[in-house]
């Protein structure tokens, strides 16, 4: 009987545990376009805890983003091989999540030049993904 429950219990939440999707990612999109916006308000009344805020949102939504499902589970090695978009998610946010932390340390330091240029590639690695990975 045990055993039945545990079978039952377990298919059930694998059933429910649906993979990350399109819209997954669109809802992070959209918290990273907010979080964005926050630093550059942060930034344009010279307010550090905006910037924190900004910073700690963008970090949290960037971390979620990976490819959908469906593309992590490309079944044509070829097409697996070409878009990479695995690995490409991977590298982009982890740069993205660096220079968050440079955006803080250098704002906090009284560097505003170098944590709106941190601000800036943060930028270019979103240009990057969405010319590379979504067509742009």
């Amino acid at each position: 009987m045990k055993k039945m429950v545990l079978a039952v219990l377990l298919s059930s939440s694998v059933a429910f545990a649906g993979g990350y999707t399109k819209q997954d990612r669109l809802d992070d999109m959209h918290k990273m376009a907010d979080a964005m916006g926050t630093i550059q308000t942060g930034f344009f009344f010279n307010n550090y805890e905006t910037v924190a805020m900004g910073v700690e949102k963008l970090s949290d939504a960037a971390r979620r983003i990976k490819p959908p499902l469906e593309e992590v589970e490309e079944k044509n090695p070829m097409a697996r091989y070409m878009n990479e978009k695995v690995k490409m998610t991977g590298k982009i946010v982890k740069k993205i999540d660096q220079k968050s932390l440079t955006i803080l340390q250098r704002y906090k330091k009284g560097d505003s030049t170098q944590a709106v240029q941190a601000y800036s590639k943060i930028l270019d690695q979103c240009i990057k993904c969405h010319s590379e990975m979504r067509m742009w």
